[in-house]
């Protein structure tokens, strides 16, 4: 039996979960093996359209914060195949909730009050594929090793290690992460609780050949028995509220089958003529009771399943990677204060909790049932306010996403505007080497001295900014989240405090 050498973090799954957190932890001098059970991992499923995913406004400040955002292309010259109108301007459909389109015109965004002029946009299009590959080639520029065809099959902890084995190797870390998605071997192994509900519908993702497509509409369609959505011709998706039951039944999908199903959705006699590829999919909604045991961690679809309704599921993985990725990295290198590794679980849940409850939501008011039509038609009408839009959009983009980090500042447990200073630099171009920051835009001389006393783990920025907000000074986290701020005279004995809670003081005061 082969053994290799020992690293300080084993990722289970090469997704873009398990390459993010490779790249946070690779950044941070770690040594990060991700061990995939795919030899290929390329996907028709991966591609346009299936392949589709918006990205929200936490997790596109998060690779505009990594220098990656500007590798992305395809939202440049590509426009969302979901949307059912073609129309520019106020009533283009920028989201959705349950189907039902909230529009450009709608929504307020002064009500967004600390988004600046120099913020990321709150929402682009981009696809699996893409992800993947600039994730992918950023973790090998970092030094991760990548080893595809190994399926991590068992493992074992021990006080101060993880061994895990995968065929006839094994392999050692003192951490072992899964990020291998909703069937997760690592959650199984490793005794995690897996709370939730069951589902209302089976999903179908499906590629076929139409000999009549006059007879089905364009987009998505909310029918009496459920709801088809064809965004380009032959890539068609359909919701059948069957309880979940032929997803579970692990039958094998047949033109036949497909066909059956799209009829009777669609109160249509439609024929396909060929089925080139089709999986299914449901709603069931789970989390995990906590997301660490021991040695062993869970971030993306390892630690919440849901609906992709509204396609949160890729932004709450990346959310739980800039969240955890800094913690461990300073547990490895014991810079982590105590509890800091914990704060994973306690910040990142609530999150979770939110996004099933959301797609729970989604999921009652599609229902082909009376009640649910009410229900859907109360929301149509409430989504033609500019109130009703804000809000819908602020959630479905992240825009409030903020931690409970008590109530000192108001800012506090939010992600930091993207400041932009009087000399053209931006506070979120310089936080790519992962490092805290104290930004200070008084230049006070204590302050500088504070932020020395931790050493690379926070950065001193100071100078003026255009719009400052009001604010005097402001610690912020290496995952962009605000620890700490002052509209006035920075009191130290605040900050030191809120500092101790993130990071460890490694050059004592005089």
């Amino acid at each position: 039996m082969k053994q290799d050498q020992p690293h300080d973090v084993i990722i289970s799954g090469a997704g873009p979960v398990g390459l993010f957190l490779a790249c946070e932890l690779a950044l941070a001098k770690c040594r990060v093996l991700i061990l995939e059970k795919s030899e290929n991992p390329q996907s028709p499923f991966k591609q346009l359209p299936f392949g589709v995913r918006g990205l929200s406004a936490p997790s596109i400040e998060a690779l505009y914060r990594r220098g990656l955002l500007e590798e992305f292309e395809i939202h440049k010259r590509f426009k969302n195949p979901h949307a059912n109108s073609v129309q520019q301007g106020p009533r283009r459909q920028v989201g959705h909730f349950a189907g039902i389109p909230f529009l450009e015109g709608n929504i307020d965004t002064s009500q967004w009050k600390y988004r600046l002029e120099s913020s990321t946009e709150t929402n682009l299009i981009s696809e699996m594929e893409e992800i993947e590959t600039i994730l992918t080639r950023r973790a090998v520029a970092l030094g991760v090793e990548i080893k595809r065809g190994l399926p991590l099959d068992s493992f074992r902890q021990s006080d101060d290690r993880v061994t895990v084995r995968s065929g006839d190797q094994t392999f050692q870390s003192q951490w072992l992460v899964g990020c291998d998605g909703a069937r997760s071997v690592v959650r199984k192994l490793g005794g995690f609780e897996f709370a939730g509900t069951e589902p209302e519908f089976t999903g179908y993702s499906t590629k076929v050949d139409i000999a009549d497509p006059e007879k089905l509409n364009p987009g998505r369609n909310l029918t009496e028995r459920g709801m088809y959505l064809q965004s380009q011709p032959g890539f068609i998706v359909i919701q059948d509220f069957d309880g979940g039951a032929f997803h579970s039944s692990e039958k094998q999908i047949t033109l036949e089958h497909v066909q059956e199903v799209l009829r009777r959705i669609s109160n249509t006699d439609v024929t396909i003529s060929a089925l080139h590829f089709a999986t299914t999919w449901t709603d069931r909604a789970r989390q995990a009771t906590n997301y660490r045991n021991g040695r062993i961690l869970l971030a993306g679809d390892a630690a919440h399943i849901h609906s992709p309704l509204g396609g949160q599921g890729l932004n709450l993985g990346l959310g739980d990677v800039m969240n955890l990725g800094w913690k461990l990295a300073a547990t490895i290198h014991k810079k982590a204060p105590e509890g800091l590794l914990d704060s994973y679980y306690k910040e990142r849940y609530p999150i979770g909790a939110q996004v099933l409850d959301w797609s729970r939501a989604q999921v009652m008011i599609m229902k082909p049932d009376p009640q649910a039509r009410a229900l859907n038609s109360i929301i149509r009408d409430l989504m033609e306010t500019r109130d009703a839009s804000t809000y819908m959009a602020a959630r479905v983009w992240g825009i409030f996403t903020h931690y409970d980090l008590g109530d000192a500042h108001p800012l506090v447990g939010y992600s930091v505007p993207n400041f932009e200073f009087k000399d053209g630099r931006r506070i979120g171009e310089l936080m790519q080497d992962g490092q805290g920051i104290l930004l200070d835009f008084d230049a006070k001389t204590s302050l500088k001295t504070l932020a020395n006393e931790y050493g690379d783990q926070v950065r001193y920025v100071s100078g003026p900014a255009k719009e400052q907000l009001g604010l005097s000074a402001v610690l912020i986290r290496p995952d962009g989240i605000i620890s700490w701020a002052s509209d006035n005279e920075p009191d130290e004995p605040s900050i030191r405090q809120a500092a101790s809670l993130w990071f460890t003081q490694f050059i004592s005061r005089n």
